[in-house]
């Protein structure tokens, strides 16, 4: 375990309030037992998920309703206190956890499904819906989430919102700022603002909700979303392919998007180092072996055999011209234990690198064209200094997800990646964060994806919504904001 907050960041604990008894009387006055001051009973909401960071927070709040988060924000707006909103705690740059004593305002009872209509497809919920659960009762009814991601299973929409969370289905059904409709939002002063609109179309006046997707807890906590959900497709193929380079990768992908066309939803890529470690580490075997590149494609539609068609006509295609020198289909008859399994792989390469050592993780967005050359580069520049350095991702949306593992954390090895990586990013006009955010461990390299005017900007609405910045302090923009 590394505590990053101590070794590169050197940050100072701004003037805030100490917590006192008073405080926590007051809190147990507004939910009684729902307020957690045991030290052992904190600890996993003080650590990250990777174990990166660190905080030491002495008081954690699990409010119900938007009416307590509004009284708790008064207060410590009045008091002074500092408040890190917290959802399912699986962010991957340190912005779900203290960096010292803030209060954790955490979402986890605010799980109740407000409203959910079938003609339109609107689903209505609070920020602690957990993401698999929603995706759960949705398929009940036909219909599934816009979004699916490896967290699915512990995050909640809230913060999936509060970092606009990416994933596997972006391809297909676009950004969080695309499918939320609308939020209910607590600002910094304990005012609640509902802008929870049902409606796909509303063109009064400035579009607020977007200030706050991918504010990271910094400008308001988000208690209610309104989500738009596509229909279940009734047909669901899975493909998984080895190519032999990664120009072959790119080559595929504008085939299959020709090809294809509107029933492609997921193109992913992995490198065999990916491969290799997953099967190391977690014993699951590849479906196809022995390439350079391995890309898992997803179709989803209406109709199995105009898909299966489709996807048979491409596969051919492929196969034909030496795109592909290898792959494995799921359709009906295996498809169900198949596609579980192609996608497992997939889902699992995080974990699979977590045993690997200590792991330095970055998600870069690139042009396409470009995206495996910083792995090539990254591989090169640290040689021996690394275990191992890889490459996957969202290869439709241009998102890499560069990953470094070395048996432990080490500071030569930091200052070897970093800057480098970013530098590099930014000389090809690609973003430093794809989809994880800043949070605490990025926000002092906002400069290598924004100009500095834009930063000026963030900075003049954080004043203005969080005047005391008690919200979600130390994250997402550079020090001295």
């Amino acid at each position: 375990e590394v505590m990053l907050t101590s070794e590169r960041y050197r940050v100072q604990r701004l003037p805030f309030s100490h917590l006192s008894d008073r405080d926590v009387a007051f809190f147990e006055g507004i939910m009684p037992g729902r307020v957690i001051t045991n030290p052992e009973e904190l600890k996993p909401f003080n650590v990250d998920w990777l174990k990166s960071v660190r905080g030491c927070s002495k008081l954690m709040l699990k409010p119900q309703t938007t009416a307590e988060v509004s009284q708790v924000l008064r207060y410590c707006h009045e008091r002074n206190l500092a408040v890190n909103p917290q959802g399912g705690n699986t962010g991957l740059v340190g912005g779900s956890v203290p960096v010292f004593d803030e209060i954790i305002l955490s979402t986890v009872l605010m799980n109740q499904i407000i409203s959910f209509d079938k003609v339109s497809g609107i689903l209505v919920c609070q920020a602690g819906c957990v993401l698999e659960k929603l995706n759960e009762y949705l398929e009940e009814q036909g219909f599934i989430m816009p979004l699916d991601l490896g967290a699915k299973g512990s995050c909640h929409i809230g913060g999936n919102v509060a970092t606009n969370a990416g994933g596997l289905r972006l391809l297909r059904y676009g950004s969080l700022r695309g499918t939320v409709l609308g939020l209910e939002v607590v600002l910094a002063d304990g005012s609640a603002l509902d802008c929870l609109a049902s409606l796909r179309k509303d063109n009064t006046g400035y579009d607020l909700k977007q200030l706050f997707i991918g504010s990271e807890g910094t400008l308001g906590v988000v208690t209610a979303v309104s989500i738009l959900c596509p229909q279940k497709p009734k047909a669901v193929n899975l493909a998984f392919l080895g190519c032999q380079s990664f120009a072959k990768v790119l080559e595929t992908f504008t085939t299959c998007r020709a090809m294809l066309g509107e029933i492609l939803s997921a193109y992913e890529f992995m490198d065999e180092k990916c491969m290799e470690l997953v099967e190391k580490h977690l014993k699951l075997s590849s479906p196809v072996a022995g390439s350079p590149f391995y890309v898992l494609i997803e179709t989803s539609g209406s109709s199995s055999t105009h898909d299966e068609e489709k996807l048979n006509n491409f596969l051919e295609q492929a196969m034909t011209s030496g795109l592909v020198t290898d792959g494995t289909v799921a359709t009906d008859d295996k498809k169900i234990k198949a596609s579980h399994r192609f996608l497992f792989l997939r889902e699992r390469i995080t974990e699979a690198l977590t045993h690997d050592g200590y792991v330095y993780k970055y998600d870069i967005s690139l042009p396409v064209g470009k995206l495996y050359d910083l792995v090539t580069d990254t591989r090169a520049r640290l040689g021996q200094n690394a275990k191992n350095v890889v490459g996957y991702g969202h290869l439709g949306d241009g998102n890499l997800h560069l990953n470094i593992t070395a048996d432990s954390y080490s500071r030569s090895l930091l200052d070897a990646i970093e800057p480098f990586v970013y530098e590099w990013t930014a000389r090809y006009n690609g973003s430093i964060s794809a989809e994880h955010g800043l949070g605490f461990k990025k926000k002092q390299f906002i400069q290598y994806s924004k100009p500095s005017e834009a930063v000026f900007l963030m900075q003049r609405f954080k004043a203005m919504l969080d005047p005391k910045g008690i919200l979600n302090p130390y994250k997402m923009l550079p020090f001295g904001s």
